[in-house]
């Protein structure tokens, strides 16, 4: 049996099916970037609006796509257990800085990554927390490895 047969015998199967390859298509190819929900996060006198990136597929684009972002605002990716994280910039347009964040938000390390590159960027040891600003913002602030990032997700 082939599977145009199988699906006309399994509508089911046929539109899971579909739903999956659509969703696969539009977090690889959608070209378009993702408006999440916000979070304060407060660095000394300074206010970060950061997008939080909670799921699996949100963590995937996080901000590909996008041709500029304000100056204040970021992204916060969540992830439910300690691991080494590593990040690229794949349909990454614009040039980042990551830091990565222990549970009570302060700064592992920071690392500055190139548009549209693969190389990989990794924490120096396991997080739940990694925040991704225009490059220099936190070289520009001061912020650096102990420096610690206020907000509701760490606990204040």
């Amino acid at each position: 049996m082939t599977i145009t047969a199988s699906l006309r015998l399994y509508p089911a199967a046929a539109l899971a099916l579909g739903l999956a390859v659509a969703a696969s298509a539009w977090a690889q190819g959608s070209g378009q970037p993702q408006d999440l929900p916000a979070t304060t996060l407060q660095v000394g006198m300074h206010n970060i609006r950061a997008q939080l990136a909670q799921t699996p597929e949100q963590r995937q684009i996080g901000l590909m796509y996008r041709q500029s972002m304000p100056t204040h605002e970021g992204m916060l990716f969540v992830f439910e257990v300690p691991t080494t994280q590593c990040f690229w910039m794949r349909n990454t347009l614009i040039p980042l800085s990551v830091a990565f964040l222990a549970d009570d938000g302060s700064v592992v390390n920071i690392a500055d990554m190139k548009p549209q590159s693969d190389e990989s960027h990794c924490s120096t040891k396991p997080v739940r927390y990694v925040l991704e600003m225009n490059q220099g913002w936190f070289a520009k602030r001061g912020v650096k490895p102990g420096t610690r990032i206020a907000g509701d997700v760490f606990g204040k």
